[in-house]
């Protein structure tokens, strides 16, 4: 959509692109992004996908199209092979991933809810990229439990993003640090969390957003003290923090 198309549409000036979590102040700007860089060099799966999930209700979990091409180009910038997902929803950011790794290379995905996979599975397997995702349905916890425990898996993994329960991060960073190989990455995502992360405490804030800021918090100053890691907290979408392990 067009940017004058856009302010005739949405007179408040608030951007409609499904997945926005942009924290720019100027929606302007962002819808810039995407016509410039963004939706020109948007792959065709990744497009279907985008479109296919602003049908459903839920389309604000989803992986906003600048973040999905972010993530694209990193992981083809650390040549990752096998990588893993927790938090799969439709399934964007996992065909980004999955575009960007080599034919033989291979994405845990990990989720409660299959059928929201499922949306979007036609479209990856339309693209030739369903043998490399290995979707298993669930709680997150007990797989990376069972992965722990065999030393084999130690070191393993060359990118983890995780977009999933923000109450669980910190306990799924406690056991992925161990599986992911030295100079390897983690991507946590909404570690902004709609900016109100800086909000003061009584900062009318919507009540999922206020309940899971506490745990977002407690993260964010988790990361910054761990000295396992090199971290780099980035606006993009609704900020995503790349975590380098280095011991």
């Amino acid at each position: 959509m067009a940017a004058n198309a856009e302010s005739q549409q949405n007179p408040a000036g608030r951007h409609q692109e499904v997945g926005h979590k942009s924290l720019l102040q100027s929606d302007a700007l962002y819808q810039y992004i995407l016509e410039t860089s963004v939706y020109p060099r948007e792959p065709e799966p990744m497009k279907e996908l985008r479109e296919l999930t602003a049908k459903h209700p839920w389309n604000l979990m989803t992986t906003s199209a600048d973040e999905g091409q972010f993530l694209n180009m990193l992981l083809k910038l650390i040549n990752a092979k096998n990588t893993m997902e927790i938090g799969v929803y439709t399934g964007y950011s996992l065909l980004a991933t999955a575009l960007a790794i080599p034919d033989d290379g291979k994405i845990l995905a990990l989720d409660i809810n299959r059928e929201n996979y499922e949306i979007g599975l036609p479209v990856i397997q339309k693209a030739g990229l369903a043998h490399k995702i290995d979707f298993r349905e669930g709680p997150a916890m007990p797989v990376l439990d069972q992965l722990v425990q065999d030393e084999k898996n130690h070191g393993t993994y060359d990118f983890v993003f995780v977009d999933a329960d923000k109450d669980n991060y910190i306990n799924y960073h406690k056991r992925l640090i161990d599986l992911v190989k030295v100079g390897g990455l983690i991507g946590y995502d909404n570690t902004l969390w709609n900016g109100s992360v800086v909000a003061p405490p009584d900062a009318p804030l919507r009540k999922y957003v206020r309940y899971y800021r506490d745990f977002v918090l407690e993260l964010n100053k988790a990361l910054a003290v761990d000295p396992r890691i090199e971290i780099c907290m980035l606006p993009v979408g609704d900020g995503i923090t790349l975590c380098r392990r280095i011991s």
